[in-house]
């Protein structure tokens, strides 16, 4: 017999279910209001019970808002399970539970306002002596928190050169140190529906008061330019920059091109490292409130704290932020309680809307937000999820302002920006606003960081924080321990005030961050023959979609195309039962939040040989996927090239490394390796939350690839019939060259080889190219999906939704390219993590221009030009050459989201 305060906790008063504070299994009695109640199944932590009798049909509610309604008669005692939850727990095993859901999910019906109810309240009464901290005052308003030299790519294609750049400040006396802002955004070459958030948050992130110093990267013919950002300030009247700043432009090699910005940045170090901190108002603390990896206990621990400390900088003339669009839908009677005015809550109501629609044209609704660690963690839907996180808006603040995602903040007070549920794209934005600290709450234990915004963590519960209390901040679970909640918020605004004037967060010193901005979107409108019903609901199945909008596969047979008897002879490695140019060991992140601690552990592995003598080296594949992104034909795109790369037949080893309240989990590819007829005990799998924080999963990687003894690979003699390539070209193409290309891929493909073209590459797009490829100038359609692996091999086409040359990359990897040979015109490219890119050019202004970063000029005719490329590829797989722009660290990763993907 359990009491029921020791494991159970009912939100508000007056609610009809209660969340389980531990795992609780079937048959415990508990004593509640005076009876003795036992459970007939198993229950989790953070899942709900019923307390009160509950009728067929009527509403099961949280904070006094439905969030489901029961299927049938429910008890006291009666576990609270959807088919969604039902499913979600299942799936990992647990034991003991209802064979049949106990609940439905309440329907997304719209909201709509009663504008008679709203209660146009004062807000929060301001101290009499407001506070301090010690900040870096700055011209164009706010005091920074921090001090950092910033580099920053206005695109995708600038984000290798920045990243590397940074690399080369490592350990420089420069305020709080220099580092990238490098992102996935702006890299196509057609304009992204994105613009507008786009160019907001890059400008934002320039008159961020944390900013000491900027340089603005671009590279030549960019559509999001140095130029760009200078037109949208003008046009918007932002204020001008006024620390030390510098715009340039890519226009020669990348090791020249270093050396010209880095000349540029030099001066500014010694100008910020001596810049010092100085009293300023608290009323210059700008708080964006942010939770991640969410559970049940989010809205009764950490997020009331996050918020009512949020209410306490707001007394002191500060401003609190609130943002994530969809994770607010089905909590709109709460968070317009308390509100300004009519006008904001009107705004509000709207921004709601729009994101409804835009997601909907997509063939989505905010249904699919919940990520499967939430919903393990006990929230079932977007209904509880969204009533948790409104809860870091107090019911007594009030809500001042509606702004749009990256739009600079009106004023101090509670305000709220549009912006997806994906944790990083809404930091990217309030960031972009102005904020100058980060609250993050988390249920699972987040560890994302900010690149020049300090972040604190408030995790929910003490069994969490004691599992990560190297990566946390603040202990929200005491409160279900016992401790206030006034104390808590005490406690808490002083350690607010402590980081604001320079103390670490644990995530500076754990000292890795990111930065996602708001992901491009491809529909502009509503799809044909989709559409959403009242209740949130596709009234479309997406098997119905035409197969390219889906990016379904296809039967992965080889085009008809032409064929040599040249043989290109290389030196090989026998690895298995196959000959490979390398052999791989490989640590995958399953989301974008493990990606820089993956990076990180590769690292590692390469200097200490982890591996031993079995790899010939270590690689790790940070991306923006897995999480705060919709479900459907992307999600399914994105698992089909993250397993094409875990089987990719250069890979030897590979790990699997979770955030761990992802959707895409490590259980998810277990079963996405199941149905690929693969055993997933040849993987090695780890979970930075499961495994107790950065320290412990670090220790669990190094010891998986240690456990093997393989041997050294063997060198075999070989030819270029054993690999797969992928052809591309970029930029202006002569009849010579294309017929070159045609001539290296007829090779690879006469001696048993395979080649790869993109749909919308250059090189497919040439007639003289297909006809010398294919024996015919007619048009060919693709093959294969995107990054859809090779039923056979030859010649092949790859289907792709974009022209982002880094996301065109990682398709041919999943494929099975082993290598990609490109042809380029008018600048350079930037080299794929994974598979070597060699560049080449016939064009004279290119040699002339970037010829320090090719790989070989092709010279002469088609003949000769073939020749030189295939020696090219020889000599890169035998390891005898080393492309230029990996040598040089310009390397990215990108994962498409297809024609139907977008971020929630």
């Amino acid at each position: 017999m359990v009491r029921f305060d020791e494991v159970g906790v009912r939100p508000e008063p007056g609610d009809n279910v209660a969340i389980a504070s531990r795992r609780l299994e079937a048959g415990t009695e508990i004593e509640l209001g005076g009876t003795t109640v036992t459970l007939p199944h198993t229950v989790l932590e953070g899942h709900r019970f019923v307390i009160d009798q509950v009728g067929p049909g009527e509403a099961l509610t949280s904070w006094n808002t439905p969030f489901a309604r029961a299927s049938r008669d429910l008890r006291p005692g009666d576990y609270v399970c959807t088919p969604t939850s039902l499913a979600a727990v299942t799936a990992r095993g647990v034991e003991g539970l209802p064979a049949e859901p106990s609940a439905t999910n309440e329907p997304l019906d719209p909201y709509e306002l009663d504008e008679s109810a709203l209660n146009f309240g004062q807000q929060v009464t301001s101290v009499e002596q407001p506070g301090t901290f010690l900040g870096y005052p700055r011209e164009q308003g706010a005091a920074g928190t921090r001090n950092h030299v910033v580099l920053m790519a206005t695109s995708s294609r600038s984000s290798g050169f920045v990243t590397e750049l940074s690399r080369r400040f490592d350990g420089a006396a420069a305020g709080d140190g220099v580092v990238p802002v490098a992102h996935t955004e702006g890299g196509e070459d057609e304009v992204p529906n994105n613009l507008h958030f786009l160019l907001a948050t890059l400008v934002g992130f320039t008159l961020n008061p944390n900013v000491g110093a900027v340089l603005i990267v671009d590279t030549e013919d960019d559509v999001v330019s140095g130029q760009a950002i200078k037109d949208f300030m003008a046009e918007h009247d932002y204020p001008a920059i006024k620390v030390p700043h510098a715009f340039f432009t890519r226009r020669a090699g990348f090791e020249h091109d270093l050396t010209e910005a880095g000349a540029l940045v030099e001066p500014w170090l010694p100008i910020v490292d001596h810049q010092t901190r100085t009293e300023v108002p608290l009323a210059d603390l700008k708080i964006a409130l942010q939770c991640g990896g969410s559970d049940a206990f989010s809205g009764i621990s950490a997020n009331p704290l996050a918020g009512l400390v949020g209410a306490e900088v707001i007394k002191h003339g500060g401003s609190a932020v609130l943002a994530e669009t969809d994770e607010l839908i089905g909590a709109e009677p709460y968070v317009l309680k308390n509100v300004r005015d009519l006008a904001t809550a009107r705004r509000f109501l709207a921004t709601i809307r729009s994101f409804k629609e835009r997601v909907g044209w997509h063939g989505h609704t905010a249904e699919g937000n919940p990520s499967g660690g939430n919903v393990y963690r006990g929230l079932y839907n977007i209904v509880l999820k969204s009533i948790g996180a409104a809860r870091k808006l107090p019911r007594e603040v009030r809500l001042d302002h509606v702004i749009e995602y990256g739009e600079p903040l009106p004023g101090n007070g509670y305000i709220f920006m549009d912006s997806p549920g994906n944790d990083l794209e809404s930091v990217a934005g309030q960031i972009g606003s102005g904020c100058n600290l980060i609250f993050f709450t988390t249920g699972n234990g987040s560890i994302t960081n900010f690149p020049f915004v300090p972040t604190v963590k408030f995790v929910t519960t003490s069994a969490r924080y004691e599992r990560l209390h190297a990566e946390m901040d603040v202990d929200a679970g005491r409160y279900l321990t016992g401790t206030p909640m006034a104390d808590l918020t005490a406690e808490t605004f002083d350690l607010t005030a402590r980081v604001a004037s320079g103390e670490p967060s644990a995530g500076e010193r754990a000292g890795h961050s990111q930065v996602s901005i708001w992901r491009n979107w491809k529909q502009s409108g509503p799809r044909e023959g989709v559409s959403i019903s009242t209740d949130g609901r596709m009234s479309r199945q997406l098997a119905d979609l035409p197969a390219e909008d889906r990016d379904a596969p296809l039967d992965g047979l080889p085009l008809a195309g032409l064929r040599s008897d040249a043989r290109t002879a290389a030196r090989l490695l026998q690895v298995d039962d196959r000959l490979v140019p390398e052999a791989v060991g490989l640590i995958l992140p399953t989301s974008l939040c493990s990606g820089q601690i993956a990076l990180r552990l590769a690292a590692q592995a390469e200097v200490e040989k982890w591996a031993g003598d079995a790899v010939t080296r270590m690689v790790a594949l940070p991306h923006t996927e897995g999480c705060g992104s919709s479900g459907g034909a992307s999600e399914e795109t994105f698992a089909r090239i993250m397993v094409g790369y875990l089987l990719h037949p250069n890979t030897r080893m590979a790990l699997l490394l979770e955030h761990g309240c992802e959707k895409t989990h490590n259980d998810y590819f277990r079963s996405r390796l199941v149905e690929a007829g693969k055993d997933p005990s040849r993987f090695g799998w780890a979970s930075i939350q499961a495994d107790g924080g950065l320290d412990a999963v670090g220790i669990k990687v190094k010891d998986w690839f240690n456990s093997f003894d393989l041997d050294k690979p063997v060198e075999q003699r070989g030819n270029l019939g054993a690999l797969t390539v992928g052809l591309d070209a970029r930029g202006p193409l002569t009849d010579t060259t294309a017929e070159a290309l045609a001539l290296i891929g007829r090779e690879i493909v006469g001696s048993g080889g395979s080649v790869v073209l993109s749909s919308r590459g250059a090189l497919l797009g040439h007639a003289g190219f297909r006809a010398a490829a294919f024996g015919s100038a007619d048009e060919v359609g693709p093959t294969i999906a995107h990054g859809q692996r090779l039923a056979q091999p030859g010649w092949h086409v790859m289907r792709m939704p974009g022209t982002d040359w880094m996301e065109t990359a990682t398709g041919f990897g999943a494929s099975g390219v082993q290598q990609i040979l490109a042809h380029v015109a008018g600048g350079t490219l930037s080299a794929q993590r994974f598979v070597p890119v060699v560049e080449i050019s016939n064009d004279p202004e290119t040699v002339a221009t970037f010829g320090d970063d090719l790989d070989a000029v092709a010279t002469g005719d088609a003949a000769d030009q073939a020749r030189i490329g295939l020696d090219t590829i020889a000599m890169v797989a035998s390891r005898q050459l080393v492309p230029k722009a990996v040598a040089s660290g310009n390397v990215g990763f990108q994962i498409t989201r297809g024609l139907l993907g977008t971020s929630m």
